[in-house]
Formats: C-alpha cells, sequence, structure tokens
C-alpha cells in the first residue's frame, strides 16, 4: 500500500480547461483515489480519466442529498474547488467541514499574474488571511532564512484563459443534452456567456488599440490621477464580498468622493478588469456619473490590459477588494478598499473617508506590506497558472505535495516546518 492510499480526493468545478484534469492525474500518481464531479458537459470533456466521473443531472435542490451519499459512498477524506462561494460549492464546503473532511481551494493568485491561490477551509474573504495580523506574519517569518523571492519567469495566460472560457461554453451550448436540469451560477443563461466569450475574442485586436490610444493620453497629459482598480460584477468577490450591488453603484460612490475631496486640477481614471466582456454597463455609468458629479473633461477609461504603466504615476488608487491592489501597495501607492479583501490591513489600506483620502491620501507602511507579500509567498501563493501549459506544469510541481500535507501552507510555516517553494531569482 502506498503512503497516500488511505487518501479519497473528490474534485468539483475547476478552471476552465485541463487543470483539474492534470491535478486528479497526479494524485493517482502518487497513490491517491480521485473521483470528479461533473455538472454539465464542459466538465465532462475536460476530465479524461472516465471511470472516476461522476455525473450530476439532477436539480441544484438535490445536490445537498447527492453530495451526501457521495461523500458516505466514495470515503472521501479531500474535497477539491475553484473558487467557495457559488452555490454548488458554498453547500459541500459546509458538508465537508461537518464531515471532518479537508477542503482545498484554488483561485486566482492574489499576487497575480504569476502565482495562483492555494488554501485550506476557504479563499478571499473566507480565508484564514481576514483573521491574520502583519505582527503573527512577522513572527512566522523569522522562523524562516528565505529572503524575499523574486517572480518566476513569466507567462502569458489571458488568451488561453478567453480561448478556454469560450470553449466551454461552446460544449455546455451545444452538448449539455444529459445535464438538461444544469443552470448556470452566474445570471446569464450558457448561451449569453458564449456569445461574450467570443466576442472578446473578436474584438481583442480593436480594444487592443483602444486601450493603447486611451493609455498614451493619460501618460502624456500630464495631470495628476487616481486610479479605480475595476472588477468583474459577477466576479465572486465583488459579490460576496462586498456591499455593492452593481458597478454603477460603486462608480457613483468613487465620482461623489473625488468631486468632494479632490483638488481641480486631478483627474480619475477607471482602469477595467483585463476580462471584463461588457455584461455589465461600465462605460455608459462612467459617463452619467461624471455628468451628474460635474466631472466633464476629467474622467478616463481604460479598457482592461496590463496595469503597470498607469500604476508607475498615479497619485493613489481605489478599489472595492481587487487582487490589483496587491501592485499598487508594491509601489508604494496610497490605497483605499472598499469590501472584504485578505490585503484589508490597518497597516498599508487607508481609513480616510474618501473625499479625504481624494485631497490629501496617506501613503501606506510599505515595509509591513512587504513583509505582508513575504508571507503570501511563502504560504498560499503558488507559482504558476490554470490556463497555459507552461503555467500549469509550473504549479503542479509543487501545488499536489502542498495538499498532501498534513498541515496546511500557513500552519506550516507558522510552526517552523514548511519547506522552501519559491524560487528565488532565475539562474541562467
Amino acid at each position: 500500500m502506498t503512503r497516500f492510499a488511505h487518501r479519497s480526493f473528490l474534485m468539483l468545478q475547476g478552471p476552465h480547461g485541463p487543470f483539474f484534469d492534470r491535478l486528479g492525474a497526479m494524485l493517482r500518481a502518487a497513490g491517491c483515489t480521485v473521483w470528479r464531479a461533473g455538472f454539465n458537459r464542459g466538465d465532462e470533456v475536460f476530465w479524461r480519466h472516465r471511470a472516476s466521473f461522476l455525473r450530476y443531472d439532477g436539480t441544484p435542490e438535490a445536490w445537498p442529498a447527492r453530495l451526501g451519499e457521495i461523500l458516505a459512498e466514495k470515503q472521501i477524506t479531500d474535497l477539491v474547488l475553484y473558487g467557495d462561494t457559488r452555490p454548488i460549492h458554498a453547500e459541500a464546503v459546509a458538508a465537508a467541514r461537518a464531515a471532518g473532511i479537508t477542503v482545498h481551494v484554488f483561485e486566482e493568485g492574489y499576487l497575480r499574474p504569476y502565482w495562483v491561490s492555494y488554501e485550506r477551509g476557504g479563499s478571499n474573504g473566507h480565508s484564514r488571511l481576514m483573521e491574520m495580523t502583519v505582527p503573527q506574519m512577522r513572527a512566522a517569518l523569522a522562523q524562516s532564512e528565505i529572503e524575499f523571492p523574486d517572480a518566476p519567469p513569466r507567462w502569458g495566460d489571458m488568451r488561453q484563459h478567453i480561448f478556454y472560457g469560450a470553449l466551454y461554453h461552446f460544449f455546455v451550448m451545444v452538448q449539455n443534452g444529459a445535464y438538461r436540469a444544469f443552470r448556470p451560477h452566474r445570471g446569464l443563461t450558457v448561451l449569453d456567456e458564449f456569445r461574450l466569450y467570443l466576442r472578446r475574442l473578436a474584438y481583442l485586436p480593436l480594444h487592443i488599440a483602444e486601450r493603447w490610444l486611451a493609455t498614451a493620453r493619460i501618460k502624456r497629459s500630464g495631470f495628476p490621477y487616481h486610479l479605480v482598480l475595476m472588477q468583474l460584477e459577477h466576479d465572486a468577490s465583488f459579490r460576496a464580498h462586498s456591499d455593492f450591488a452593481s458597478q454603477t453603484e460603486f462608480i457613483d460612490e468613487v465620482m461623489a468622493g473625488f468631486a468632494a475631496g479632490a483638488p481641480g486640477h486631478h483627474h480619475l481614471v477607471f482602469k477595467a478588469h483585463p476580462l471584463e466582456d461588457g455584461r455589465a454597463p461600465i462605460p455608459q455609468a462612467i459617463r452619467q456619473a461624471t455628468a451628474r458629479h460635474g466631472l466633464k473633461g476629467r474622467v478616463h477609461f481604460v479598457r482592461g490590459g496590463k496595469l503597470a504603466g498607469l500604476l508607475a504615476q498615479a497619485r493613489s488608487a481605489v478599489t472595492v477588494n481587487s487582487t490589483a491592489a496587491q501592485q499598487a501597495l508594491w509601489r508604494g501607492l496610497p490605497l483605499k478598499a472598499y469590501g472584504r479583501a485578505v490585503f484589508s490591513k490597518p497597516e498599508f489600506v487607508s481609513d480616510q473617508p474618501l473625499p479625504e483620502f481624494f485631497a490629501a491620501p496617506r501613503r501606506p507602511d510599505s515595509r509591513a506590506y512587504r513583509d505582508y507579500r513575504h508571507f503570501l509567498l511563502e504560504t498560499s501563493q503558488v507559482p504558476g497558472g490554470f490556463y497555459s501549459a507552461r503555467g500549469r506544469r509550473t504549479l503542479l510541481r509543487q501545488v499536489v505535495d502542498m495538499m498532501l500535507d498534513a498541515q496546511d501552507p500557513y500552519d506550516a510555516l507558522i510552526t517552523g516546518n514548511a519547506t522552501p517553494r519559491q524560487q528565488l531569482r532565475v539562474v541562467r
């Protein structure tokens, strides 16, 4: 019997594409039993191990009962999922906790784009990071002699991310006959989701040109500006971990604060999320709020793209709880954050009212943020990506061992049992 023969993993929905399939194959190679619950044709297509696929074709209301049967029949010891807020996942997490089953949660990295997040129990607003203080993190780091790591070799996942999203929704749209009770966890139909992905792919060259022109105008203008880091309105971190019902509400709140407090020669730049697909009326909401608050000529919109160039000259940043805020903090920019976020620590996130923040934003404690970032890189942030082949290979080399470890990444560092994982620098 192999060392991990007693471990039985149940995987639910993962990132679009083959990552969960590759992860399951490596867990089987380690000696574990691995099962995959599939809720639609997209889940099924990207899982090659047919014997371990558990088709769920029932209604969402019947899922908790079926889940309980699976946990008992398959003697599940570990639950694996991507994101913990969609209904089928939230119900599974609750059932797993009640049964003493370890919950492994993957998410997009808190320190994107070179890392993904791996945690146990929950992510984002449900992460253990929410309860940890910077002094506790510093105490844990004191037991490690690892210097601050550099970013790993660069790769890009954006095109692959969009491609796998479109392909996944295509299979759900045209081949979902065996899953007639399936309902998407978001408000749109599968056909609408597919159309949005397809439109993003088709308009990608045009959007790149628009983005380049808008960014160039801002950089060459000479006015001081504050950067608003937008999120996807349907994203779990926005929906589940903030008090805003829509991006329109957030846009209006920011505009009102800017109009009340910012000096008259300052401008406001709204930077869209790279995966923004048009389902939320962001440009229209910005135009309407601009007119409502008398800010004509002082508000700009940039459609997605890379963030570094705009951050390099910004005076401050505002967000709900976007992980892009970490890039602002890394540069020492003042940050105002709404909502519940893993980086919302008093040492580096402003508690000023918004008009006061725009008038004279206070700088973060950069030393505290550096320690916080170092703690993340030694614990929950794993080099790699879900969507490109190179990113998956890099991720799998480390994350499987982390999943099989008796301690979660945070406890391993806190107790002094963590092994060095992050690459210190690229050696050529």
